[in-house]
């Protein structure tokens, strides 16, 4: 199998860790040769992160080059925006539609830019975009937006839900579970 490639894209403090571990966990069980890399960018600052997963016979490196990308997972909008060099011609950005304001932008050194998912499906880029934050609070928490993302993914795989469901179950605090299994299936479902 060709190696396929997933990067994660975020805001610090939006979960793409267990984004990125659920999803390696996913593959892993699935018999993939898998690479996980860590979170790169200021994760702890509400800065711009990235995680790459790679999967397929033999994967020998976890990091993604421009124009690699079969799919970018985006937690944030104009983070989408940021990272569609890397994304391949025939490649898919699934994007959370909620916006947070850089630092330029809450300084009043830049404006947010407007219409980014008419301007990136106008440049040819294929956009699957959702309001993560809102199927997040509906499951029961705004920092669920992770595993709707996650949900909402898993649309454009072959895997079954209930590997997606166990992936889950073995990834997250049995007390949280019910609400991450809620969020998973609002997303699959949007």
């Amino acid at each position: 199998m060709e190696t396929k490639n997933i990067m994660i894209v975020g805001v610090g403090g939006q979960g793409s860790l267990l984004a990125s571990k659920l999803l390696g966990r996913l593959l892993l069980t699935r018999g993939y040769d898998t690479k996980v890399s860590e979170v790169h960018g200021m994760s702890q600052r509400g800065g711009s992160v990235v995680t790459y997963v790679r999967f397929g016979d033999k994967v020998y490196s976890p990091i993604i080059d421009k124009g690699e990308a079969d799919v970018i997972v985006s937690f944030e909008l104009l983070e989408a925006a940021r990272w569609t060099e890397y994304l391949k011609p025939d490649g898919v950005i699934v994007t959370n539609t909620q916006q947070i304001n850089p630092m330029p932008v809450i300084t009043g050194a830049a404006e947010y830019p407007e219409h980014l998912v008419e301007a990136m499906t106008g440049a040819g880029i294929r956009v699957d975009a959702i309001d993560a934050l809102k199927l997040a609070e509906e499951a029961g928490s705004s920092k669920a937006v992770n595993i709707v993302l996650m949900g909402h993914l898993s649309r454009h795989f072959d895997f079954t839900e209930q590997e997606w469901m166990d992936a889950i179950e073995k990834s997250v605090p049995s007390k949280f579970l019910e609400l991450n299994q809620k969020a998973f299936t609002l997303g699959r479902n949007a």
